[in-house]
């Protein structure tokens, strides 16, 4: 029997993202606030039992190491199961935009080949096999608004943003991470540390009571080396200002950058105004994400549990 999913894999945004400090493992210390938009992928998992595991991704544009295969192979590998699995993948999420593309679409898999597997994933099981994939895909395990530590791996819901109208502006340019942490932590010193830390505590209290209508000062240390590197996305956030956002900031290392309007009427005029690749998104809050996620796995599973349980298991 053939069992197929349709999903949507949602994007994300980093609201302010600060970086503390190289640590012993290589990795950097971050403080960020993760939000999913409406903006998404769109996935078809079909799973059928076989003798031997094979997996394919189909899609365009072609992906090298697709993270969505790997998933699929840590799911069936820990749950000890053989099948044929092929995923037609159709991306919407830019790649290289600091949108977290990969990232979700790996939670995607984690999220849904359980379900047609018939296979039982603890939680703690999922959140190990996401820590693996990639520091962003524990997140789009949970979805919402939610303050992220570490590697950004280690997260606490927050309370859901109101983000109705966001415009995001996609430009052609190809921010490399490497080189924005390369530039960046020439820069680092503890003496700026506690103003980091402080700074992000008050975004976060002031977001939480209600701030981002009047206009939340969002800062992402990566922007000072990437606009120095790409002027085009300084001015892109220059542009989203001067054009009534009442908050702007780029997203990740780069290099989409977003501002929150007030009004739809003021977020057309703007997109109108940009010839980058622009998108009108929403902010999706926890209970909408994981909404979206039961009734696309709704005919696979059991109860209203999250994760989602699969009415296959015995």
């Amino acid at each position: 029997m053939i069992r197929t999913a349709r999903l949507k894999a949602f994007a994300k945004l980093n609201l302010g993202l600060r970086v503390l400090y190289r640590r012993p493992d290589n990795y950097h210390e971050l403080r960020t606030v993760f939000q999913t938009i409406s903006l998404a992928d769109e996935l078809t998992v079909r799973f059928v039992k076989s003798r031997q595991t094979r997996i394919e991704v189909e899609g365009t544009p072609e992906i090298s190491d697709n993270l969505a295969a790997r998933a699929a192979r840590l799911v069936l590998e820990t749950l000890q199961i053989q099948g044929d699995v092929r995923i037609s993948l159709s991306k919407s999420i830019p790649m290289g935009a600091g949108l977290g593309g990969g990232s979700t679409d790996a939670a995607a898999i984690l999220l849904s080949l359980p379900t047609l597997v018939g296979g039982k994933l603890p939680v703690n099981q999922q959140l190990a096999l996401a820590e693996q994939l990639g520091s962003d895909v524990p997140f789009f395990l949970q979805g919402g608004t939610a303050l992220g530590l570490g590697r950004g791996e280690e997260l606490y819901p927050l309370p859901d943003r109101s983000g109705k109208f966001v415009l995001l502006i996609c430009p052609d340019v190809h921010s490399s991470t490497a080189d924005a942490y390369g530039d960046l932590s020439a820069r680092l010193t503890s003496a700026t540390l506690q103003n980091k830390l402080n700074s992000f505590q008050q975004e976060v209290r002031q977001a939480a009571g209600g701030g981002l209508s009047q206009g939340v000062a969002y800062e992402n240390d990566f922007e000072e080396v990437v606009f120095a590197r790409h002027p085009q996305l300084r001015r892109i956030k220059e542009r989203l200002l001067r054009s009534g956002a009442r908050s702007a900031c780029m997203t990740g290392s780069g290099s989409a950058v977003f501002g929150v309007f007030e009004h739809g009427d003021r977020l057309a005029r703007a997109k109108a105004a940009f010839k980058e690749n622009g998108y009108a998104v929403s902010f999706l809050s926890r209970p909408q994400y994981q909404s979206a996620w039961k009734r696309a796995l709704k005919s696979h599973t059991k109860g209203d549990s999250w994760p989602p349980q699969s009415r296959y298991a015995r």
